[in-house]
C-alpha cells in the first residue's frame, strides 16, 4: 500500500531550510509515471550554507562536542539511528519501494542493512578509542613514537539512485564514526529516505551540523559540493564519466576522493555446476534491484559444452520472474528508476540487434504492464567483443552472453573490460575456483554466487570502477589522517652541534 511522501527542506545545521532560489524537483513514482510529490532543489548557495555549519560543528566547543570527542561517545548517536531505522522499517521500505521502483521485499532487506551499518560503524568507532597512540618500534632507544588517527575534516558525500538510503549510509556511517562532519548531496532520482535520515538525526539529538543533507541536481549542487574549497574530502558513487569530473575538481585541490563508479562484471559457469542452481545466481546477479547494480554480472560466459542447456534453463528462470508494481506480494522485478533510463535500456537493447545479437528472452516492455517504466529480464547472444553490449554499462535487467572453450580463455574474456568492480565463477572444482579468482581484475570475486555483500568486508574496484575501499575497516579508514607523533625521551642533549656553553 502506497504513503504519502513528506514534504521536506534542505537540512543544514540541524535545521529544515528552504533552499535559497526556493526551487523544488518533482518526484516520479517510476511504476506508475505520475507525481508523487518533491524535494528541495539545492544551489551552490546552500552548499556554502551547509559546508558553514559542517566546520562548526567540527569546531565547536574545540571539537569535544564531535571531532575529538572518543569514538564511544559519536558511537551512541550511530546505535540511535540505527534503532530509529529499525523503528521506522516499514515505513522506510514502502518510500524506498515509491521512489525508486525496488520491489518492497528488496527495500525491506536494504533497510536492514542500513540500520546494521550503522551499528557496525559504531563499533568500529569504538574500536577507534583502543587503536590511538599505537606504539611504533624504533631502532633507537632514545625516541618512541606512536600513531594518532583523527577525522579528516568536512567531508562531501554523493550517493546514487539505485541503493538511496543504503548507499550514502556506505559513507555517511563511517565518516561520522572517524568524527568527520559531513554534507550528504544523494541523487536527485530517489532522495527521499535519505531527506528522513535528516528528520531520525533530528530526533535522535545528532549534534547540528554533524550532517547536513542537500538533494538537487549533479551541476547544481553535488558539483560546488565536489570543488567546495572547505570540503576536506569527497566521497563519490556514481558512473565513471561524472567521476571524472569529481576528480578533475578535487586535483585543483589535492583533495583526496574515494570513487565508486561502473562496472561490466563477468559470471563465468563451468560445465560442472548445478544448472538450476547456477541459472539463479545468473539471474540475481544481473536482475536483482532490476537490473541497475554497479556491480551487476552483465556479461555471462558460460563453457561451450553445456552453454545451449544451461541457457534454455536460464531461460525458462527469468521467464518465471515476477514483474509487477513494487508493492505487489512476491514482485521480483519492478520497474527502472526514470523514463531516460528506460529510454536508455531500450536503446542499448535495439542496438545489440542491430549490430547483429539475438535477443534470447526479454528485449521489451511486459505486455500487462501499460504504465511505468518496465523492462523484461533480458539475455542477448550472438554476441562479439566489439558490441556496445559487450562493452558498455547498461544499468538495467539486460544480460549479454558469449562461449568460452578454455579456463585460459574464460579469463582472458571476463577481463576484457576496462572496468574491474565484481566478478563471479561458479564451479564445483574449487582449486580451480582458486586460479580464476586470483586472476580476475576485480576488487570483489564472489565464488558460486553473485553479489551478496555484507557491510563487514571491503567493496571497490579497480579500473576505471574507480579507487579506494567502502566498507569494513577499510570504510572508517577512508575518513582518517594518521598523525605520526614522536618524542625524545633521553635526558642528552642530542649532540649534532657543538654547544656554545662549551667554547
Amino acid at each position: 500500500m502506497a504513503i504519502p511522501v513528506p514534504s521536506r527542506q534542505l537540512f543544514i545545521d540541524g535545521e529544515w531550510r528552504e533552499p535559497i532560489k526556493k526551487n523544488r524537483i518533482p518526484i516520479i513514482n517510476p511504476s506508475t509515471e505520475e507525481i508523487i510529490g518533491d524535494i528541495p532543489a539545492a544551489t551552490a548557495e546552500d552548499v556554502e550554507l551547509a559546508v558553514a555549519a559542517a566546520r562548526r560543528a567540527l569546531k565547536r566547543n574545540k571539537g569535544e562536542d564531535w571531532a575529538s570527542a572518543s569514538g564511544a561517545h559519536r558511537a551512541k548517536y550511530l546505535r540511535a539511528i540505527a534503532a530509529k531505522i529499525t523503528e521506522k522499517k516499514e515505513y522506510f521500505a514502502k518510500l524506498e519501494a515509491m521512489d525508486c521502483g525496488k520491489p518492497l521485499d528488496e527495500a525491506a532487506w536494504d533497510i536492514d542493512d542500513v540500520a546494521g551499518c550503522f551499528e557496525y560503524y559504531a563499533d568500529q568507532a569504538e574500536a577507534l578509542d583502543a587503536k590511538q597512540k599505537a606504539p611504533i618500534a624504533l631502532p633507537m632507544d632514545t625516541f618512541k613514537c606512536h600513531v594518532l588517527k583523527q577525522p579528516i575534516g568536512v567531508v562531501g558525500l554523493i550517493s546514487p539512485w539505485n541503493y538511496p538510503l543504503l548507499m550514502a549510509t556506505w559513507k555517511v556511517a563511517p565518516a561520522l564514526a572517524a568524527g568527520c562532519s559531513a554534507v550528504l548531496k544523494p541523487s536527485e532520482l530517489a532522495s527521499v529516505t535519505c531527506l528522513e535520515l535528516a528528520e531520525v538525526c533530528r530526533e535522535v539529538g545528532l549534534p547540528p551540523g554533524v550532517l547536513n543533507i542537500l538533494t538537487g541536481l549533479g551541476p547544481e549542487a553535488g558539483g560546488p559540493l565536489a570543488c567546495h574549497p572547505d570540503v576536506d574530502k569527497v566521497a563519490f558513487t556514481g558512473s565513471t564519466a561524472t567521476g571524472s569530473k569529481v576528480m578533475s575538481s578535487a586535483a585543483q585541490l589535492v583533495k583526496p576522493v574515494t570513487l565508486e563508479l561502473g562496472g561490466k562484471s563477468p559470471i563465468i559457469i563451468f560445465e560442472d555446476v548445478d544448472l538450476d542452481k547456477a541459472a539463479e545466481w545468473t539471474a540475481f546477479g544481473c536482475f536483482w534491484t532490476n537490473g541497475q547494480i554497479c556491480s551487476a554480472t552483465s556479461r555471462l560466459l558460460v563453457h561451450e559444452s553445456i552453454a545451449a542447456e544451461f541457457l534454455d534453463r536460464l531461460v525458462k528462470w527469468c521467464k518465471n520472474i515476477k514483474i509487477s508494481d513494487p508493492f505487489e506480494e512476491g514482485c521480483r522485478l519492478g520497474p527502472v528508476v526514470s523514463k531516460s533510463q528506460y529510454e536508455k535500456v531500450l536503446k542499448f537493447i535495439s542496438t545489440a540487434k542491430s549490430e547483429g545479437a539475438t535477443i534470447l528472452c526479454g528485449g521489451s516492455r511486459p505486455e500487462h504492464l501499460k504504465k511505468g517504466y518496465y523492462v523484461e529480464p533480458t539475455i542477448i547472444s550472438d554476441v562479439s567483443t566489439s558490441m556496445q553490449i559487450w562493452r558498455e554499462e547498461v544499468f538495467g535487467p539486460v544480460l549479454c552472453v558469449k562461449t568460452f572453450s578454455s579456463e585460459d580463455e574464460a579469463i582472458e574474456l571476463a577481463n576484457d573490460t576496462q572496468y574491474g568492480l565484481g566478478a563471479a565463477v561458479l564451479s564445483k572444482d574449487l582449486d580451480r575456483c582458486e586460479r580464476i579468482t586470483k586472476a580476475l581484475q576485480a576488487g570483489i570475486v564472489w565464488v558460486n554466487c553473485s553479489q551478496p555483500c555484507f557491510c563487514q568486508a571491503p567493496w571497490g574496484g579497480t579500473k576505471r570502477s574507480g579507487f579506494g575501499r567502502e566498507l569494513g575497516e577499510w570504510g572508517i579508514e577512508n575518513y582518517l589522517n594518521i598523525k605520526q607523533v614522536t618524542e625524545y625521551i633521553s635526558d642528552e642533549p642530542w649532540g649534532w652541534y657543538k654547544s656554545p656553553s662549551k667554547l
